[in-house]
């Protein structure tokens, strides 16, 4: 064999042995083992049989866990899909795969209260972010304000100013500027306990505490009291704005030092964007960590942001740049990719449609709206023109994203329903990021048989569409709102799309 032929040969099993090994298992060859590993989307470790995390479904209560379909693959979303079908499903537990029990629980209140009756926050939708890996359909964890898991009892951990590292895969397109979208290491008591207490990924466009080039969103370390890009400064051209679809997020540190680094998890290598010293200012060298785990929540409870989590491990000790490109190739291997994000029957856009009411002795009403509220009222070929045009809504496009979509007033061009504080209204649209979020819905299959669809909002995928009282609303099933009572939900939030009115 020549000296070529020998390299070549060299590589293909390399490249062979990097694709059957799992990221935990690239960790632990470079002395770096995983002491957490979270992902509801495939197994991180390449025997790893067991759950990858458990669902509970709106009908009755029951739990179920879902598992990867063979060792080290990809989750079994048909089981999901299964056991959640007419009703709906959050997911309860996010199971840590290391063997150390490191699981992630539905997060207690702590400086901030979440939004549960108990001040406990809100469980993620099971079916709020559906991607793809190597063709096979699996859900990642869609983090809407207010939802948060956490763990306080962890082991393994890195304390005091101990090294450790992290990465976490993301919708690099789902963020926005509220505490705090993290994923790593945190107080154990839910409260802020100071400068240095904390070391997570940060991901979004926070510019509060830093910022990095152009508008962001930016990968970034919380650090507790402060979003830091670089060494102690307001901005750090080095750290630049997040584009990709799927996202590889990277934080690690050490006595003196820490890193970010980043990347498009579905093609290409790192980078590094920041590699130097630790923050100069008090609390920050050395650091004082105390070794809880937090998903889409800072470290006092904070939990106004959103992001979407698919896969993520946290170390012990420092990864090497090398032992990380590795982990970057694995993923990329993986091949996350988009999916449909609706289900049932489409919605042609630019067709005027019509949403009658499917509980019984209710269905002569339709949605409609009156001035900016939107209700439901008794409309019938009868009816006069202007109560037609009322009821009857343009479909387009999602102005928030485009694999959902949105609904014009046929009365009023240029004014789409959106959702504030949960009730549905009839606004303007004004082009803002928060508006066309507010204004996108993912149609589904009907969670009942008398309709054709149930409309959930895209960025609350545990609430859709529903009438209480005649009015509209976005509900959960279940929740501490009058309007989100479980009695009659299926009912309540599933419509008859039909042709409009007007």
């Amino acid at each position: 064999m020549t000296s070529r032929s020998l390299l070549l040969a060299i590589g293909l099993v390399a490249t062979t042995s990097l694709v059957a090994a799992g990221p935990c298992d690239i960790y632990a060859s470079g002395n770096t083992p995983c002491i957490a590993a979270h992902s509801t989307t495939r197994a991180l470790y390449n025997a790893y049989t067991g759950a990858l995390y458990q669902v509970k479904r709106g009908s009755d209560n029951t739990t179920t866990n879902i598992a990867p379909k063979s060792a080290g693959g990809v989750a079994n979303a048909a089981a999901q899909d299964s056991f959640c079908a007419s009703t709906t499903c959050l997911i309860t537990i996010i199971y840590d795969q290391s063997g150390r029990e490191n699981h992630l629980y539905q997060a207690p209140p702590g400086g901030f209260n979440g939004p549960d009756a108990n001040g406990y926050d809100n469980f993620a939708s099971a079916i709020g972010a559906p991607v793809t890996l190597n063709g096979q359909k699996a859900y990642g964890v869609f983090i809407s304000p207010g939802t948060g898991y956490r763990n306080n009892k962890v082991s393994g951990s890195a304390v005091g100013d101990q090294p450790e590292g992290m990465y976490a895969v993301l919708d690099g397109t789902h963020y926005n500027g509220a505490c705090c979208f993290d994923y790593g290491n945190a107080e154990t008591n839910n409260l802020d306990t100071g400068n240095g207490h904390m070391e997570a990924i940060y991901y979004g466009d926070n510019t509060v505490w830093g910022s990095g080039s152009g508008n962001g969103p930016w990968i970034m370390a919380d650090l507790e009291n402060g979003l830091f890009s670089g060494v102690n400064v307001k901005n750090n051209a080095g750290d630049p704005s997040q584009s990709a679809r799927f996202l590889n997020a990277i934080i690690k540190g050490e006595p003196g030092r820490w890193a970010i680094r980043g990347g498009n998890a579905a093609s290409g290598s790192l980078s590094t964007y920041y590699n130097g010293a630790r923050p100069n200012a008090n609390g920050y060298n050395p650091m004082s960590k105390e070794g809880a785990i937090i998903l889409g929540i800072g470290g006092d409870n904070s939990n106004g942001a959103q992001g979407t989590f698919y896969e993520g491990v946290m170390t012990s000790g420092y990864p090497s740049d090398a032992t990380e490109n590795s982990v970057q190739a694995n993923i990329v291997a993986a091949k996350y990719a988009t999916t449909s994000l609706t289900s049932g029957a489409a919605l042609t856009v630019g067709k005027s449609v019509s949403l009658k009411v499917t509980t019984p002795g209710y269905d002569t009403r339709y949605l409609a709206h009156s001035g900016s509220t939107v209700n439901t009222q008794v409309v019938s070929s009868s009816s006069s023109t202007a109560l037609k045009q009322q009821a009857s809504w343009t479909v387009r496009t999602g102005l928030g994203n485009s694999g959902c979509l949105s609904f014009e007033s046929v009365d009023t061009p240029g004014s789409y329903i959106r959702h504030n504080n949960f009730a549905l209204l009839l606004n303007a649209g004004d082009g803002s990021k928060q508006f066309n979020e507010d204004a996108t819905f993912c149609p589904q299959t009907s969670l009942n048989s008398a309709g054709t669809h149930s409309i959930r909002a895209w960025g609350y995928p545990t609430r859709f569409f529903r009438h209480y009282s005649n009015t509209g609303y976005i509900a959960s099933n279940g929740g501490v709102h009058t309007f989100d009572a479980a009695t009659s939900f299926n009912n309540d939030a599933s419509f008859v799309v039909g042709a409009g009115f007007a």
